[in-house]
């Protein structure tokens, strides 16, 4: 059996850079995980002392403090820095742009309509930098816009992982029924290319290994994506999750990986694969 990488997987700038600047500063905790991958936290923890606050009550005052790749909200930040927190600050720029347009364009009266998942933290935090919450609404598809109190004129933004086709299916709606819609599209570059390298290798292949963190949005729309092209599609965090009957009697398998994803978990991946199948050929 061949096992072929996608084009284009795994990390992304801005999880390359929050990891950089992590490893720069030992002894300091990230609020929040700073990115959507157990194995590569710990990784941090082990190799770094990284430490891990999940709520703001596990800062302390003297903590130095690394804001996580999907940023944190406005109320929250400004804490930090009134208790004279270190702030190191490692949230990715493609997701500080969509902070800063709804800043912006609340400021100047617009109806914020934010196009994501609102328990998903880059849109905790992309919201409350709305002017007044009241007028700022986060959707997840265009059905959820009908009988909201949005304005006549409007701005909208995406989750940086979010389907390119599916948030112009919001943009559409807001365009019929609003006077001025002002449109930004803020989903990530990368997001495309990994998702458009997985679709290509998802057409050819027997079955497909999307590996990520289960939370992680951008690897559930790269599972999505391959599982409409490949059923035998499979998400898994790492090597462990692997199942050898997957791969029996299959002549390509392609392998995809979310943008949290380290090149050496990836690696693993490969490995155990080529073991399995090297048993199973026994």
């Amino acid at each position: 059996m061949k096992i072929e990488l996608a084009s284009s997987y795994g990390f992304c700038f801005g999880v390359k850079r929050a990891i950089k600047i992590a490893e720069e500063h030992k002894g300091s905790k990230t609020y929040g995980p700073l990115i959507h991958n157990k194995d590569e936290i710990n990784r941090l923890k082990d190799g770094f002392n990284i430490g891990l606050a999940e709520k703001f009550e596990d800062v302390t005052p003297d903590d130095s403090v690394v804001i996580r790749t999907h940023g944190i909200p406005k109320n929250e930040l400004a804490q930090l820095k009134a208790q004279d927190n270190k702030i190191i600050d490692a949230t990715c720029p493609y997701v500080t742009t969509p902070q800063n347009i709804v800043a912006k364009m609340s400021d100047e009266g617009y109806s914020i309509v934010i196009f994501g998942d609102k328990n998903h933290p880059e849109i905790k935090g992309v919201v409350s930098y709305a002017k007044d919450l009241r007028n700022a609404f986060i959707v997840e598809d265009e059905k959820e816009l009908e009988g909201l109190p949005i304005l006549s004129k409007v701005a909208v933004v995406a989750q940086t992982t979010r389907k390119p086709e599916d948030f112009l299916k919001v943009v559409n709606a807001l365009i019929l029924d609003h006077k001025e819609v002002r449109v930004f599209n803020t989903i990530c570059n990368a997001t495309f290319e990994n998702q458009d390298a997985a679709a290509e290798l998802a057409k050819d292949a027997d079955v497909m290994i999307v590996i990520g963190g289960k939370h992680s949005s951008n690897t559930k729309q790269l599972h999505s994506i391959c599982k409409s092209y490949c059923n035998e599609s499979y998400l898994i965090e790492n090597e462990k999750e692997l199942e050898a009957d997957w791969f029996e009697g299959k002549e390509l398998c392609g392998i995809s990986a979310g943008a949290s994803t380290p090149d050496w978990i990836v690696q693993n991946v490969i490995d155990k694969i080529q073991e399995m199948v090297k048993q199973d050929s026994r």
